[in-house]
């Protein structure tokens, strides 16, 4: 078989191609390997191509010197830059026992079949000639991704064993390729799901944010997370939306879980990291701030959630800081899970309080956010369309226009520094976005007004 690579840089090919054609020239066997030829069979982008090859690691930067990198000499990769790429040149080996779970202790430079054989699952054990595309198959992986299986290479215990984040990586695979995980291999990672903890925490938010973002339905990997108990080990937090009952009159759907994954679901993918963290965490706060009480109305029991808006915020910041996150991320994520439900009063809200929101740097995540929840909801758009128009209006100026009064302007009108002045500032740029005054002379004669106010 022959593979075609689809891939929207040729320019990055074709550096590829160069690299390889220099270590074969110098007489070193060399191969496309691992996922850049599982994703060109399949037809999928190509986003970076490793290079396996017979060179030992100094013959490598020998043969490119100047422009090397060595990331991981000890374990036979070395970076080589080539016309502004980058790729990881490995070369072909065998491993020893790995102590730490995650990395051999020693290595051996090896054939490619044996290079085959220390790899995790078979779609990802494939190599093909970097002229011609001819596919070399040690491991049976072709067979597996034409029937979309993901399957440990050998014992599944043993491959689990040697490297405790391939645990994860066989639900992402599954989820982000939508293959399903062979019997023996699945039932293996549910046994070793305990050892997951081992796994850096920025390995494992990786992982995850990859299944979120680039699953057709990350609804696939996470039910495969929590059938084989990963979830609750890595977010239990979500894991107890499973079950969370809501009242059937705005949720028709089912529990918290269901209305989650419904709304991941239908976010097309590829999904920004925030988007997707939002969607997952914008309820976590429901499990915990659960309750029941009698209707004043009717009498009958019906389910609450008090205040699990800004409880959510803060177990979204808790859950992410964990995962080490980026601040950036750790922050939008919050103030978007803190601030759905402020999105439902927002026709009732004043025209500066509205502005404030249409404006804040998060909205644009919290508005994709709330489109899917209203559609897996209620399905009452009212809210949203009004909100979706009143930003539309907003064409020819800003939302947030630079406060036309300054710190300087107050001073120069006789307000002394401190935090009465920050209070007036704030009640002078709400004036201002409500349209109350457009010029810095107006700002003044409404400055007497909330000086008397405060």
């Amino acid at each position: 078989m022959l593979v075609q690579f689809s891939i929207s840089d040729s320019a990055m090919l074709d550096a590829a191609r160069s690299v390889a054609k220099r270590l074969r020239g110098a007489g070193h066997e060399t191969l496309f390997a691992g996922g850049c030829v599982r994703d060109a069979l399949l037809g999928r982008p190509v986003k970076d191509i490793d290079i396996a090859t017979s060179a030992h690691p100094e013959q490598v930067e020998q043969l490119f010197a100047g422009a090397t990198v060595a990331v991981g000499k000890s374990f036979g990769v070395v970076l080589v830059l080539c016309d502004g790429f980058s790729f990881d040149v490995a070369t072909f080996r065998a491993d020893g026992a790995y102590a730490d779970g995650r990395h051999p202790d020693q290595i051996s430079f090896a054939s490619p079949a044996q290079d085959a054989c220390r790899r995790d699952f078979t779609v990802n054990g494939l190599f093909c000639d970097t002229e011609d595309g001819h596919i070399l198959d040690f491991v049976e992986g072709l067979k597996d991704l034409e029937r979309g299986v993901i399957r440990a290479i050998g014992e599944p215990d043993a491959r689990f064993g040697e490297d405790h984040l391939r645990i994860l990586r066989a639900v992402r695979f599954a989820s982000t390729l939508g293959f399903t995980i062979e019997p023996d291999t699945l039932r293996s990672v549910a046994l070793h799901a305990c050892r997951i903890g081992t796994v850096s925490a920025e390995r494992v938010a990786a992982e995850l944010t990859r299944l979120l973002c680039e699953s057709p339905q990350p609804s696939t990997g996470l039910t495969l997370l929590l059938d084989t108990g990963l979830l609750m080990r890595l977010l239990p937090e979500v894991a107890a939306l499973r079950g969370t009952r809501q009242p059937p009159q705005f949720h028709p759907e089912g529990d918290v879980w269901t209305h989650t994954c419904l709304m991941l679901d239908a976010l097309p993918a590829p999904r920004s990291p925030a988007l997707a963290w939002s969607t997952l965490l914008h309820d976590i706060g429901k499990p915990v701030t659960f309750c029941e009480e009698p209707d004043p109305e009717t009498g009958a029991q019906r389910i609450r959630f008090p205040c699990h808006a800004p409880v959510g915020a803060a177990l979204a910041g808790k859950v992410l800081t964990r995962l080490k996150m980026p601040s950036a991320l750790v922050d939008e994520v919050q103030a978007v899970v803190g601030d759905h439900m402020r999105f439902v009063e927002a026709q009732n809200m004043r025209r500066a309080k509205l502005r404030r929101l249409l404006g804040a740097r998060h909205f644009p995540t919290l508005l994709e956010v709330m489109r899917v929840d209203t559609a897996y909801s209620n399905g009452d758009y009212t809210t949203w369309n009004f909100i979706k128009e009143t930003l539309e209006a907003f064409q020819s100026e800003p939302v947030l226009p630079p406060p036309l009064v300054r710190g300087k302007d107050l001073i120069d009108w006789g307000c002394a520094p401190g935090p009465k002045m920050g209070a007036l500032l704030k009640n002078l740029y709400d004036a201002q976005l409500e349209g109350r005054f457009t010029s810095l002379e107006q700002a003044h004669a409404l400055l007497s007004v909330f000086r008397h106010e405060s």
